[in-house]
Order: structure tokens, then C-alpha cells, then sequence
């Protein structure tokens, strides 16, 4: 959606309805979270008044004025890095991600990023994300390697969104853990959010998290590490790691909430997202894809077992 006014009158079916769902009716290429964050940025006005929360209730007659900002001129330079694509068509990619890869342009990584590789491999990705992260759908961490989803166009970054959101796309992970994990299965439901003491890390908290759920299960003990796939619920930042360090099983090679000490000569930690599954957004054909391990994880699994 390009920059610029609209205004919206409120009917006698909108009455008492939140803002940010309200505009979600009317700006079908828009993301709740994208319009929430408008709301909050100022950019958004209720009867020529700011709102003072995103789900501000509307009266029927209301007037609502959406000024979208320009756009920020920002440079991502293409750059011919090579990418193991598994799926590709019109509509997505399915990648699968090497460990060490930034997935988008930040502060101290502008090149050498999934998106500059993007961007070399074509030209027609979405532009939902903006011009920093154009068709990334969801993120995996820098050291994390794995299948992970990109959109070329809105209509298919929209749905794929969408069913990440509502869990009908699931992701499947494996990681090795350090400890034997007792139970071969569980249920880990604890909320995620900004470590008190420390703003780069994320915790299990009991105040102003966000839900996440991790359902666990063994696939294989090592002595004194399990071998385990991690099925996501809810996708928050570091989720799996910060769960599975929560029950005593950080991720070995994990250096932000595991051990300080390296056990094994793998750079970031063992974990990686194996298995994907989504329906197509344009057809909705039910579409599933894995990744086998990288070499690292299966060289450092073989010198766990020949230790065990």
C-alpha cells in the first residue's frame, strides 16, 4: 500500500468494534500488526484525535483517518550468494537456511544477508516487511540453520503469515540438548518475554510475556545429551531455546543460555528447523518439506555416540 490519506466513516455494523480489527476490514493488505503499529506511531486518527489504545472501541458515525508515512529510502544491495533453494514458483521459496546466515539487514550486518541473496536470485519479492526484510515471512536466528519460508508476493506473504499465526503451518525442529531428558515427551507452556537483567536475552517470565508453547519429544539419548525434535505452538523470539533451557536442557553450543563452555566444535547452537508444512496460498494444496541435518550437527551427534 502506497503513502497518503484515506478516511473511513464508521457504519451502524462497526459500532462498539476495535479500531485496529475495524481497519483490518478495510485494508486487506495490511497486517494487524502493521496497522497496530501505526496506531501507536500517530499515524491514525479517530474524529481528528489520536487513540489512545490499538483496541479503541468505535461509535457508529466515527471518522477514521489513516495517514501512511512515506517510505524510507533505504539501500539493500543484491549480492550473488549461493542459497539452497528446496521449493520455489511464483509465489514463495522454501529455503534451506546455512547456519552463520543473518536473515535480514541490521545494525553491523547489511551484507551477506538471506535478503542481499534474495535479491540477487530475483527481483519479485513482497514488499509487506518493507524495503529491509521484502518476502521474509518468519525469521530463524543467525545460528540457527534450516527450512524457512520467503514470499514473493503480498497475496502469498499475507496467507503464509496468516497460517503461522493460527498454527494450520506447522514447523518441526531438531536440536541436541545437553542432559538426558527423562520424559520422551512433554509439554512446555510458559510465557516468553525481555530478560529482566538482561535486554538482549529472552526469559520464561510470569509478567508482560507473551504466551509460547514448545511440545517436546526424545528421538534419541546420548548419555549425557538428548537428541530431540521440537515442535513449535506459538513462534517467540529464541523460543526453543529459552524453554528447553528453562527445564534444565540447554542447547549444547547454545552461548546465550547454555553453557559458557563450548562442548562441541559447532559454531552457534545444535539446533535446526528439519520440517515445514503449509497450504499453498494460492492453491491451498497441503505442502511439506524437510531438510536433512547439516554436516556439523551429524559429525558432532557421531562423536557423541562413539563417547557415550
Amino acid at each position: 500500500m502506497s503513502s497518503g490519506k484515506q478516511v473511513f466513516l464508521v457504519g451502524p455494523e462497526a459500532d462498539e468494534q476495535r479500531l485496529d480489527i475495524f481497519l483490518v476490514g478495510h485494508l486487506p493488505d495490511m497486517t494487524r500488526s502493521r496497522i497496530q503499529q501505526l496506531i501507536v506511531n500517530g499515524n491514525i486518527r479517530v474524529n481528528d484525535r489520536i487513540p489512545n489504545k490499538t483496541g479503541y472501541k468505535l461509535k457508529s458515525d466515527d471518522k477514521v483517518a489513516i495517514d501512511l508515512p512515506s517510505p524510507i529510502a533505504t539501500e539493500v544491495n543484491a549480492e550473488e550468494i549461493p542459497l539452497d533453494i528446496v521449493f520455489e514458483d511464483n509465489d514463495l521459496l522454501v529455503i534451506n537456511k546455512r547456519r552463520g546466515m543473518v536473515v535480514h539487514p541490521a545494525a553491523g550486518n547489511q551484507q551477506g544477508t538471506l535478503v542481499n541473496a534474495l535479491l540477487a536470485h530475483c527481483t519479485d519479492l513482497s514488499g509487506i516487511n518493507g524495503v529491509i526484510r521484502p518476502g521474509i515471512v518468519h525469521r530463524l536466528d543467525k545460528d540457527t540453520s534450516g527450512l524457512m519460508l520467503a514470499a514473493k508476493t503480498d497475496l502469498a506473504h499475507l496467507s503464509l503469515a496468516e497460517q503461522i499465526r493460527t498454527h494450520s503451518a506447522g514447523r518441526i525442529y531438531l536440536a541436541v540438548v545437553q542432559g538426558n531428558v527423562v520424559l520422551d515427551s512433554g509439554r512446555i507452556e510458559a510465557a516468553i518475554g525481555r530478560h529482566p537483567l538482561d535486554r538482549k536475552k529472552m526469559a520464561v517470565v510470569r509478567q508482560h510475556g507473551k504466551a509460547a508453547v514448545t511440545h517436546y519429544q526424545v528421538i534419541e539419548r546420548l548419555g549425557r545429551h538428548t537428541i530431540v525434535s521440537c515442535r513449535l505452538e506459538t513462534g517467540r523470539t529464541h523460543q526453543i531455546r529459552v524453554h528447553m533451557a528453562s527445564i534444565g536442557h540447554p542447547l549444547v553450543g547454545d552461548p546465550k543460555y547454555g553453557s559458557s563452555k563450548l562442548e562441541q566444535s559447532i559454531k552457534g547452537q545444535a539446533l535446526h528447523s528439519s520440517e515445514i508444512h503449509f497450504r499453498h496460498p494460492r492453491t491451498e494444496i497441503a505442502m511439506s518439506f524437510s531438510a536433512p541435518l547439516p554436516q556439523d550437527m551429524l559429525e558432532m551427534i557421531e562423536q557423541l555416540r562413539k563417547s557415550r
